[in-house]
C-alpha cells in the first residue's frame, strides 16, 4: 500500500484504559501469588521487589505501546487495513473493491461500514478510535473519492 497519503487511527483512550485495567488485575493476582509463595517457602522478599519492578515496567511499556504504537485503522491511497477489531469482516481491501462507505449502528454501536462490490463488508466501530466519528467518516470518504479519480 502507498504510504504517501496514509492516515492512521489509534485506539481511543477509554479502550487503552480497559486494557490497562485488565493488566492491573492480572498484576495484582501475580503479586498476591508471589507473596504467598515467598511467605510459604520463606524466601527472601527481594523476589517480591523484582516481581513489582518487572510488573510496573510491563505496565509502562504496554500503556505506551497501546497509546502510541498500535494502529487500529490505516487508510492509504491504495486501500485500508483494520486491526484489533473482532468481527470486522474484511480486514483489508483496496479502494477499487469498495462500493461505498455508510454509517451503521449494529446492536446500538455507531460504526462506519465499508460495503465491497462482492457483497462483503468491513464494519469499524468508531468508539474504538481516538478520533471524532464524523472526522473519521470524512477521512474514509475522502480516501475513497480520491481513489476514484
Amino acid at each position: 500500500m502507498d504510504t504517501a497519503s496514509a492516515t492512521h487511527h489509534r485506539l481511543a483512550p477509554a479502550v487503552v484504559a480497559r486494557f490497562v485495567g485488565a493488566y492491573l488485575v492480572v498484576f495484582a493476582v501475580v503479586v498476591l501469588a508471589a507473596t504467598a509463595i515467598a511467605y510459604a517457602a520463606e524466601l527472601n522478599l527481594d523476589l517480591l521487589v523484582l516481581v513489582l519492578v518487572i510488573g510496573l515496567l510491563g505496565l509502562i511499556g504496554m500503556s505506551w505501546w497501546l497509546r502510541s504504537r498500535v494502529v487500529v485503522v490505516r487508510l492509504t491511497a491504495d486501500g485500508y487495513r483494520v486491526r484489533m477489531v473482532r468481527g470486522v469482516g474484511v480486514a483489508e481491501a483496496r479502494w477499487a473493491e469498495v462500493e461505498d462507505a455508510v454509517p451503521t449502528t449494529p446492536h446500538g454501536i455507531e460504526c462506519v461500514t465499508l460495503r465491497l462490490k462482492d457483497g462483503r463488508t468491513t464494519t469499524i466501530p468508531v468508539a474504538l478510535l481516538a478520533a471524532d466519528k464524523d472526522d473519521f467518516a470524512r477521512d474514509v470518504r475522502s480516501h475513497l473519492s480520491r481513489s476514484r479519480r
